[in-house]
């Protein structure tokens, strides 16, 4: 990694540490499990710095992968997704999409929203992943359409079990960070 991406990397931690890091409370998380503390990662992604941060650095990570389009489920994924499209032009163009929890009932009446083509390679986003199983909704989606995951990547892995659960899946994941990175 750069110096200039590694600085940026270091920025971003203190801007999430300091903006969505939420701590000692209550919170239920979606996979259903009681925590102390939290990551409300749209108080980053939706902070000027935080955006350009964050799309930097996951473009870095995907700029080089064969990859047609990105996306991920509902609400999680739509900032980022949005983030990453609009970084990728001029240099390497990529769509965006995103996975509806449930069809909306009106309108297209579909679950996936944006550009994605049947067959494609895709990459899916998630903000904060515990166990995985919202992206993995996503990806269920995805591959209906004979699509191609070549990846998983969060912002933030809380270290809980999404790591094992994509592996037994077939699908490689990464973080841009871990729980430990604030600790």
């Amino acid at each position: 990694m750069s110096a200039d991406l590694a600085a940026k990397k270091e920025r971003l931690l203190a801007l999430i540490r300091r903006r969505s890091l939420l701590l000692h409370r209550d919170f239920t998380l979606s996979s259903g499990r009681s925590t102390s503390f939290f990551f409300d990662m749209k108080r980053t992604l939706l902070d000027p710095e935080g955006a350009v941060l964050v799309a930097d650095l996951l473009f870095n990570m995907i700029c080089d992968k064969d990859v047609a389009a990105i996306g991920g489920l509902e609400t999680g994924a739509i900032p980022i997704v949005a983030l990453l499209a609009a970084r990728s032009w001029p240099e390497r163009p990529i769509t965006g999409f995103f996975v509806r929890k449930e069809t909306k009932g009106h309108g297209t009446d579909q679950r996936i929203d944006g550009l994605l083509e049947p067959g494609c390679r895709v990459i899916l986003f998630e903000d904060v992943t515990t166990t995985g199983g919202s992206v993995m909704q996503a990806a269920e989606q995805v591959r209906r359409l004979d699509c191609r995951i070549v990846k998983i990547i969060a912002i933030v892995d809380r270290l809980e079990g999404a790591q094992e659960n994509f592996q037994q899946a077939g699908i490689p994941f990464e973080a841009l960070f871990t729980w430990r990175d604030f600790n």
